[in-house]
């Protein structure tokens, strides 16, 4: 089954729902042929923030430090069930533009499901600098791509327009919040949804969610949604 996904690699909830739905897909033996676009959450992020993500956090979100802890706390429990190790205090966001523009890359040479995951854990569980161009190109070499060709896109424009590409879909089909997923071109869902859709979705039935049933990463927050 083809999967396009829009997510950007600084979201939790995108790396939860990535792993969400292979888990799935793994336990009822269904083969997903994913293709990942590009979105950027803070597309204006320096290359690193000089303060932790939980004080840009709070700034951003009005909230204490306190509460912004407790909403990491949260997500990081989230991550965990499906076998992700969020080190929410070691991550410190920075601009993604770079990293998108090397998965375009992988894509091409077929490594972008393995790029796109070496991301997400090198951000999230590591704690790597993933603005800093000599941080993803090392992840990019060690996930298989070849030096010259990621140098290549690194010093050049290569794969901006993709980036972009992605990104004015992503208006056209007002998308406001990642991860997005869209099933076969047939079903579109937001967030990391509960196990259960996935199922319903990889299994061809039409499933019944807004866009506002799972968690997502979008403008205005980052966290897990009450359930009412």
């Amino acid at each position: 089954m083809r999967v396009d996904i829009w997510s950007d690699v600084v979201c939790p909830f995108c790396y939860i729902g990535k792993k969400r739905l292979e888990n799935v897909a793994r336990d009822t033996g269904i083969t997903l042929d994913i293709y990942w676009h590009s979105f950027e959450l803070d597309p204006n992020a320096p290359i690193q923030h000089d303060t932790s993500n939980t004080e840009r956090l709070a700034q951003k979100y009005g909230r204490s430090l306190a509460e912004t802890e407790e909403m990491e706390r949260n997500i990081a429990a989230m991550a965990a069930q499906e076998g992700i190790d969020f080190q929410w205090k070691k991550a410190n966001s920075g601009n993604t533009f770079n990293a998108h523009r090397l998965i375009h890359l992988a894509q091409d040479k077929g490594l972008g499901n393995a790029l796109k995951e070496a991301f997400f854990h090198a951000y999230m569980t590591e704690g790597e600098q993933i603005g800093q161009p000599e941080v993803i190109e090392r992840i990019a070499i060690e996930t298989g791509l070849k030096a010259n060709d990621v140098n290549a896109v690194l010093n050049s424009n290569q794969y901006a327009a993709d980036v972009r590409q992605d990104e004015a879909l992503a208006q056209q089909l007002k998308i406001s919040g990642v991860p997005f997923f869209v099933f076969d071109q047939q079903w579109a869902v937001s967030g990391a949804q509960p196990k259960e859709v996935f199922l319903q979705i990889l299994q061809q039935a039409e499933p019944s969610v807004t866009q506002d049933d799972a968690a997502q990463c979008n403008d205005e927050k980052c966290e897990i949604p009450v359930q009412k």
